[in-house]
């Protein structure tokens, strides 16, 4: 087990400087034009593939890296380059880690790959969990999975919102309830084939920020798939819901769901997205600061402006701290006793919000137009409060965790 340590060796930095500068080269003069398209960056993601960026054996080299850092690391790079060309790069990455965290290894050899294709032929992959009228509460999911024992295939109906990829996947990793009465400890992960019959595309949302990056509707009428596309496999499904009926009545050992088994590895590297934009903004806001002048002088020599970027500094270093320090436990097999991956989410989230809106008002006016980066950035850094669990749930589930007891 490695050690914790904030010092990166000559390999983890000869990455971080390889992704900085496809972030910098290609991603980040990119970004307003797809922005303003509200379109998925193919071109974008081709490049990425081209060069191995886009690539399972990039990730995987990343989340087995026994500091736990090369993840993280590679996610503020990109996302320092733009979050909705970043959330397209990455988003096929969700759907990877829900096969990773519940799939078996023949599961994981057979639909990772055909999650990103190659670069002569790109694919993108989708995650689906939440619903119309089920987001943060899971176990309102309404979407139904019913085993026809005869055929040995899986039947699906339900409707999945605001899923990245959504309709556009090679590959959908959907999960739904196959045992309602025990409501989020009933559900199960499947994997939706490419071109199965039944899936579609619903409304495609127009958002507020991450513009660049998919976000969907997925239907799901009379979704036939074989057994085998069960993550984790009918007998290791069977098991855990009979251990969960069991301990139904007597609030005995807690049964991850197979949702939560996924977001519970990706908060950290959600983290460490946004500190990129964080500091994506920050850094804006500072050079602004040096060269703008006002009255005779640069603005930065104004307490109101230094200490602002003072605090900004400090806040997107302390959110970098919490996430590398629950990626490393992740790797270490350290559990979370008090949370530390929802932590790490909150705090970093939390801080893209306040520090992109910070840059905004340095900027003044050029702030508030579409002429600097930094309202873009503002945009969207509203989403990391929001998805795969907001803030409240984060802060639910570090108040449960640490006061042991069942807060609503």
């Amino acid at each position: 087990m490695a050690e914790f340590t904030m010092e990166l060796n000559d390999e983890q930095k000869e990455v971080r400087d390889w992704v900085h500068g496809f972030a910098a080269d290609v991603m980040r003069p990119a970004a307003a034009e797809w922005d303003e398209r509200e379109e998925t960056p193919w071109p974008v993601i081709q490049e990425a593939a081209k060069i191995g960026l886009y690539s399972l054996d990039f990730y995987a080299q990343q989340f087995f890296d026994p500091t736990g850092l090369g993840l993280p690391m590679s996610m503020e790079e990109l996302f320092w380059g733009d979050a909705g060309i970043g959330l397209s790069i990455v988003g096929t990455g969700l759907a990877a880690v829900g096969v990773l965290a519940n799939g078996t290894e023949e599961q994981i050899g057979t639909w990772v790959p055909q999650m990103y294709g190659d670069a002569a032929d790109v694919k993108v992959a989708a995650f689906c969990s939440s619903e119309p009228d089920a987001g943060s509460d899971v176990a309102a999911m309404r979407t139904r999975a019913v085993y026809d024992e005869a055929k040995d295939e899986w039947v699906l109906n339900g409707t999945k919102t605001w899923a990245t990829n959504g309709g556009i996947a090679n590959v959908h990793v959907v999960v739904a309830a196959v045992d309602p009465e025990l409501g989020s400890k009933g559900h199960a992960s499947f994997i939706i084939p490419p071109n199965t019959p039944g899936l579609s595309q619903g409304q495609k949302f127009k958002k507020h920020g991450i513009r660049a990056s998919h976000t969907a509707e997925v239907v799901l009428d009379n979704v036939r798939v074989p057994g085998h596309c069960l993550l984790g496999g009918k007998e290791k499904l069977d098991e855990r819901l009979a251990r969960a009926r069991e301990k139904a009545n007597n609030g005995g050992e807690r049964v991850k769901n197979a949702a939560m088994a996924t977001f519970e590895a990706s908060r950290p590297a959600v983290g460490a997205m946004a500190v990129g934009t964080a500091r994506a903004a920050y850094e804006e806001a500072l050079e602004y600061a040096k060269t703008r002048s006002q009255f005779g002088r640069p603005i930065i020599d104004n307490q109101g402006v230094a200490f602002q970027l003072a605090d900004m500094r400090t806040q997107i270093d302390a959110a970098r701290l919490l996430v590398w320090r629950a990626s490393w436990m992740a790797v270490a097999g350290k559990p979370f006793t008090s949370a530390e991956g929802s932590m790490s989410k909150l705090f970093a989230s939390e801080v893209a919000k306040k520090v992109t809106a910070q840059a905004v008002q340095i900027l003044g006016g050029n702030g508030f137009t579409r002429e600097y980066p930094v309202e873009r950035m503002h945009r969207d850094a509203a989403i990391y409060t929001i998805f795969e669990g907001t803030s409240e749930i984060q802060r639910l589930v570090i108040a449960r965790t640490i006061s042991g007891m069942p807060i609503r």
